[in-house]
């Protein structure tokens, strides 16, 4: 049974669930008291180029409304573009239309979802090309994207990601002033990618990132190392992240990503909603 509402909704990211059918997917955590699901788009549970992609899209909608589950449309699998290049081609690359045009359709998927946000990252730089550039391409590749978003009325949620060429929550910052901070422009925080590489305590980049926050990421992480681990497994102070999130209104999913506990996802999964249940419990206290 669904757990008494709080002010912070959860969801689960489907990257941790790679050998179960999406409906699967879906129905486990639906039963599992989620709120939602954040949706990678992928080989394996929805193909952004399938030959029948609307009657998918159509009917993951009625799913996810008959599960009550809110969604969020991310764009990170690692492989999805080019088998050799993790999140190759990116924004900067020569042959960046590639990445365009997954974001665009990523766009049009979400709207049809009912999802608010589209996820993404920046990738690495180019070898060799030198930042100022690397940063116009980036800008100008985002701006392109946000064009498409003004037609569906998504916004884009772009990621700092540990050793990506925005790798904090100030270059993501940068990049919101290069984009004239397009008001569809927002920011996904991942609260252990926050603990593992940023020279600001956690809490201090909740602050940051606040005034365009559109998704939260959480998982533990140690310091320096980049591996999503269980809930308690790293060195995270969650009662206090989810009580900043909570005091400074966060009203989008805060989404469990554990890409590594696939083998074991439903339990994961249950141990991370326990967990998180757990910690609501302390901060409503506070």
């Amino acid at each position: 049974m669904r757990p008494p509402p709080t002010d912070l909704r959860f969801g689960y990211g489907t990257n941790g669930f790679t050998h179960h059918r999406l409906t699967d997917v879906l129905a486990v955590l639906a039963d599992l008291g989620y709120d939602g699901v954040a949706l990678t788009l992928d080989h394996g549970h929805l193909d952004p180029y399938a030959d029948d992609l609307p009657r998918r899209v159509a009917a993951l909608a009625r799913r996810l409304e008959r599960h009550g589950l809110d969604v969020t449309v991310e764009t990170g699998a690692p492989y999805f573009l080019d088998p050799w290049g993790k999140h190759l081609p990116t924004l900067m690359s020569d042959g960046s239309e590639r990445r365009v045009d997954l974001l665009r359709r990523a766009l049009r998927i979400a709207a049809d979802l009912g999802s608010p946000t589209v996820h993404l990252c920046s990738g690495p730089a180019p070898d060799g090309l030198p930042e100022r550039d690397a940063w116009k391409r980036l800008a100008a590749g985002v701006e392109s994207v946000l064009e498409t978003a003004e037609t569906y009325g998504v916004a884009l949620a772009f990621e700092p990601e540990p050793y990506m060429f925005v790798d904090t929550v100030d270059r993501c910052l940068h990049l919101a002033r290069l984009v004239d901070e397009h008001e569809l422009f927002g920011i996904t925080l991942d609260i252990g990618h926050a603990h593992c590489v940023e020279e600001r305590p956690v809490l201090d980049c909740v602050r940051r990132a606040a005034p365009l926050l559109r998704n939260v990421q959480i998982e533990d992480m140690r310091r320096g190392i980049h591996q999503h681990l269980e809930f308690g497994a790293g060195e995270i102070d969650f009662p206090s992240v989810l009580t900043a999130l909570r005091d400074l209104g966060h009203r989008g999913l805060v989404s469990v990503e554990i890409q590594g506990g696939s083998l074991d996802a439903p339990d994961v999964a249950r141990r991370s909603i326990e967990f998180l249940r757990a910690a609501v419990k302390t901060v409503a206290g506070r």
